[in-house]
């Protein structure tokens, strides 16, 4: 089997355990599971298996010293004894040490580089899965809370790596090895022995109850806070000026405050197994010792081996304790692959059909009939809208704040699917298309430039694979940008800041405009797109716009009416309908909704006396 059909593999595992995992919210060990199967499944399963083979030869080694030892103490205790056979005994426990210290090397490095890989395939495995979800997801995910699963979530996991899988491997295998040389060596001493483990396994039994519902709570308290942080860093300019920097410190100490306190309560109950169960070991320990002096005394065992048990005793109580005390980094992590695996569980609600087909352009013609849509079932956004838009017609889309606009624009995208109705391009069902061919020949400049932190010319390939710089400095050119990124410091080369905010508005705009440009779209969608520029700026991207639309079916949502009543008709959405539907100068004579609103725009109200100044705006 190939490398790429072993990770498929493993991904389609990991899917298939993660929705287990949320149907099963308290299952522990399966999500430990599902971690692992990052960290030693796949391809990465074969050199787990060589670094748990290594680490089981150290602990051969390490297992070795102690009945070296007592049969060192032996050779002391027997008159009979000589310097030679002391030596003997010596040199084989420096070579079992030497065996111990080079083996747990090679160990310790394999365990490493499995932890950064498995690291490595966690985080990325969520970011694309992220990438193939459905708009509707993120509309319901702040971004902050999102950012924290890749981030804060992954980074317990990432200790969990690092910190726990090795040692509790190494814990576990020197546990089973001291247990069948205690058999071996005397099985009265090792009933004494084993009788504190009980005591240990209900320790951590109940330590594990109280801890994972408060790391669950630690995990989802440090998302909170994050998505606040985020939010409150994004929005800094209206912190400041509507003086509300006191506000926010108030409220993310408050969150701050919650968070440590929930933190202090996870982590102090874990941590207190530790202390409890080396106080346990201890006392086993001496019971070991106190039984095997009798033992000594009565001539039934040599103090030798007493002792070697002594050790093989502590070889397996001192397991038992570092397991106990990795359980706040195991539980931990458990809460945050809980919330990691919630968002790979997500499926996509907009999705190709098996048989879908590939859209095939032939004018941009489009059909609507009958739709309605809901982003929440029950809740209609689009009721039994009807429309029809000839090849290379400019249709300005007009109505009042939470209309249905932008839906609109949405479902003809794609973005989300539509409730009912039929939705025609070029003669091709909509929901019978792939989306990539779809979007592929559909442009989209929104009211909001989003440039990314990269060159301009970096900003302006990011709209086609194989874009040339030839191609991308010809659109600056046809959007009007040209001029002043020429005059950024280093052109074209230029790094933008995140979002483009080393950039004015409009500058920002004319770069996405030159982007969709470069993209070589069949079909147009402008949504606001000059809305936040003054009008100097706004004449170079209406300039822009003209070029990039030009002989293309387009669609122009606007609220500033002038901005679209060139176009060949004008859709007026009020209340999730179209209640009207054609040029500006029918609507004009018709004297209704669109009558009103234009006359309210450039008049300051409608008419008095007229029937359009007693029109409702509906929000849906």
């Amino acid at each position: 089997m190939t490398t790429a059909a072993l990770d498929k593999k493993t991904t389609e595992q990991a899917n298939k355990n993660s929705r287990d995992i949320i149907e099963k919210p308290n299952d522990t060990l399966q999500i430990i599971s599902m971690l692992l199967n990052y960290m030693a499944g796949g391809e990465k399963r074969a050199k787990f298996t060589l670094a748990v083979i290594v680490r089981i030869i150290a602990l051969l080694g390490l297992i070795s010293l102690p009945f070296l030892t007592g049969q060192a103490i032996n050779v002391l205790q027997n008159p009979g004894g000589t310097i030679a056979e002391l030596q003997g005994w010596v040199i084989y426990a420096l070579i079992a040490g030497g065996v111990f210290l080079v083996m747990t090397l090679f160990a310790e490095q394999m365990f490493a580089d499995l932890a950064t890989q498995g690291l490595q395939g966690l985080q990325t495995h969520l970011f694309s899965h992220m990438q193939t979800l459905s708009l509707n997801f993120f509309d319901r995910q702040p971004i902050g809370e999102l950012l924290s699963r890749i981030t804060n979530d992954t980074e317990v996991v990432s200790l969990f790596y690092e910190q726990a899988v090795g040692p509790i491997i190494r814990a576990s295998i020197t546990i089973i090895l001291a247990f069948l040389i205690m058999v071996a060596i005397d099985w009265r001493l090792t009933i004494v022995a084993l009788l504190i483990v009980p005591a240990i396994l209900i320790l951590t039994n109940v330590v594990e109850r109280i801890s994972t519902p408060a790391f669950a709570k630690l995990q989802e308290d440090l998302g909170t806070l994050s998505g606040f942080q985020e939010e409150s860093l994004s929005g800094h300019k209206v912190i400041i000026s509507k003086r509300q920097q006191d506000w926010a410190d108030e409220k993310n100490d408050a969150l701050a405050t919650n968070l440590y306190e929930v933190g202090s309560k996870a982590f102090f109950t874990s941590l207190l197994q530790y202390p409890l169960t080396q106080s346990l070991a201890s006392i086993q320990i001496v019971l070991v010792l106190i039984v095997g002096a009798f033992m000594v005394v009565s001539g039934e065992m040599l103090l030798g081996t007493v002792i070697a048990f002594a050790g093989y005793s502590a070889l397996l109580t001192r397991p038992l304790s570092e397991i106990a005390n990795l359980t706040s980094t195991t539980l931990n992590a458990v809460a945050g692959g809980r919330r990691v695996f919630s968002v790979i569980v997500e499926q996509p609600t907009v999705k190709d059909l098996p048989d879908a087909n590939e859209y095939e352009f032939k004018g941009g013609r489009i059909e609507c009939t009958d739709v309605d849509f809901s982003y929440v079932p029950g809740r209609k956004i689009l009721r039994q809208n009807t429309f029809n838009v000839e090849p290379g017609e400019a249709i300005g889309i007009c109505g009042p704040t939470g209309a249905g606009k932008s839906t609109l624009i949405n479902i003809l995208t794609r973005y989300y699917d539509i409730d009912s109705g039929t939705i025609l391009i070029d003669g091709q069902d909509l929901s019978s298309l792939t989306q990539e061919s779809l979007r592929k020949q559909i442009g989209v400049v929104l009211q909001e430039a989003f440039l990314f932190s990269d060159t301009v010319m970096n900003n302006l390939k990011y709209a086609r694979e194989g874009a040339t710089d030839e191609e991308c400095i010809a659109a600056a050119k046809e959007a009007n940008a040209h001029s002043f990124i020429m005059n950024l410091p280093q052109g074209y080369d230029t790094m933008l800041t995140e979002r483009g905010a080393n950039l004015s508005q409009g500058q920002r705009q004319m770069i996405t405009i030159a982007r969709a440009m470069v993209a070589q779209p069949k079909i147009m969608i402008l949504d606001e797109a000059t809305s936040n520029v003054d009008t100097r700026t706004e004449k170079l991207i209406q300039d822009g716009l003209r070029k990039l639309m030009g002989g293309k079916t387009s669609f122009s949502i606007a609220h500033r009416l002038a901005t679209i009543r060139d176009s060949a008709k004008i859709m007026v959405l009020n209340g999730g309908e179209i209640v009207e539907y054609a040029s500006h100068d029918e609507l004009m004579a018709d004297k209704g909704f669109y009558y009103a609103l234009y006359m309210s725009q450039f008049k300051g109200k409608a008419p008095a006396g007229t029937e359009a100044s007693n029109v409702d705006f509906v929000s849906t």
